[in-house]
């Protein structure tokens, strides 16, 4: 690492004011950023001291998503082998090298167009890169059936970089999360890439791994065959651990839950928003229950789909999620019982997640609004007694 911070200070001159590669300036500074801890320090005024910024809270929380990703590769192979009834003479590597080669190519497009159109914005506006992409660039991939087309996914995520954050600003001044935006404009643009019964297992072989699907071949989620008044065929135990169908880092409790367990003892997402999140999706899923309207337990409303990947992950996003403390409860509460509700009352979209997160950030600056001016009404009205 010395020998690489001495290069780059060897040639930082050249991207400076007035060297030849100056117009570069702002890529060098954001590959100089990512890299090495900026060596600034406050000369006047107040300092707060802190070890955290915004390079390690993404750091954080793309570490946090690793569990996921790495489920989501050996499910991709899973279930391809499932499909093709060879489950039994496939190896866990073996499988999970054929979902490492269908999952790579979709985070290499994410990170190459989404890194190169904020590059580009950064360069056209003189500005800094800002970290923000890192984490979007790896949920992204994430949250879409392992049979999307790159093609698709590149048009999506420019779609959402630019109109979901560059054009508010950038990082920290979007008002909607920028993977919930690639996701709801592929849903809407292209539903049948998105939805059905063919886009979520795998049915081709890559570099001689895996199997040949027939094109007939079909597999429906659980929460698919729900929607379709077909009770789900996969067990309790394999909704909690993941071996169903679905999106790539969406399918598996138990690591959507080590990703929890690195952000909260990290500080980095909330538990307030987190819990009430999965306190509104139950008190919706106990009143479906009650009352008929759903066919399956609580409980499995809660492990099934994107419910955890998207409370864990999505809802807790700090710059488009409520920020007052009370607000956290009212938004995630919000959040999870409208997830529940779409899913339910409309079983054109059976996930239902993603959408309610979409309302949820379209809402957060209302909730945070309503709860400073009551704040302000209580304390003017105590001041008045006095």
């Amino acid at each position: 690492m010395n020998a690489l911070k001495k290069y780059i200070n060897g040639i930082k001159p050249h991207f400076e004011e007035g060297g030849k590669l100056h117009a570069f300036h702002s890529v060098f500074d954001g590959f100089e950023t990512f890299l090495f801890v900026p060596n600034t320090t406050s000369t006047s005024g107040t300092s707060i001291h802190d070890a955290i910024d915004s390079k390690r809270i993404m750091s954080f929380v793309v570490i946090s998503l690793i569990p996921a990703m790495l489920f989501g590769m050996y499910n991709v192979g899973y279930q391809n082998a499932l499909a093709a009834g060879k489950l039994a003479e496939t190896s866990f590597w073996a499988m999970f090298f054929y979902g490492f080669l269908a999952v790579l190519p979709k985070i290499l497009v994410s990170y190459i167009v989404g890194l190169g159109i904020e590059f580009a914005w950064a360069q056209w506006k003189k500005e800094e890169i800002q970290e923000g992409y890192l984490v979007s660039g790896i949920l992204i991939p994430l949250i879409i059936p392992v049979d999307t087309p790159l093609w698709i996914l590149v048009i999506a995520i420019a779609f959402a970089v630019i109109f979901a954050k560059e054009i508010f600003g950038g990082t920290g001044m979007n008002i909607f999360n920028v993977a919930i935006a690639a996701r709801m404009f592929l849903f809407f643009s292209y539903p049948s890439q998105m939805t059905g019964d063919t886009v979520w297992v795998s049915q081709d072989p890559i570099f001689g791994l895996g199997y040949t699907l027939p094109d007939t071949f079909t597999a429906a989620t659980p929460l698919g065959e729900l929607s379709q008044n077909i009770m789900p065929h996969a067990s309790l135990s394999d909704m909690i651990l993941g071996f169903i169908p679905g999106s790539i880092g969406e399918t598996s409790v138990i690591a959507i839950a080590i990703g929890a367990i690195i952000l909260l003892w990290t500080g980095i997402a909330s538990w307030k928003t987190m819990l009430s999140v999965f306190v509104g999706g139950i008190v919706m899923a106990l009143l479906f229950s009650v009352t008929g309207q759903t066919p399956i337990p609580w409980y499995e409303h809660i492990v099934l789909g994107g419910f955890c990947f998207g409370a864990v992950f999505m809802a807790t996003d700090p710059v488009t999620a409520a920020r007052t403390e009370t607000g956290k409860y009212i938004y995630g509460f919000f959040i999870g019982a409208m997830a529940l509700i779409v899913r339910v009352m409309n079983p054109g979209f059976p996930e239902g997640m993603m959408l309610a997160i979409f309302f949820g950030n379209m809402f957060a600056p209302l909730i945070d609004y309503c709860v400073v001016e009551s704040n302000i009404s209580k304390r003017a009205k105590r001041v008045t007694k006095k």
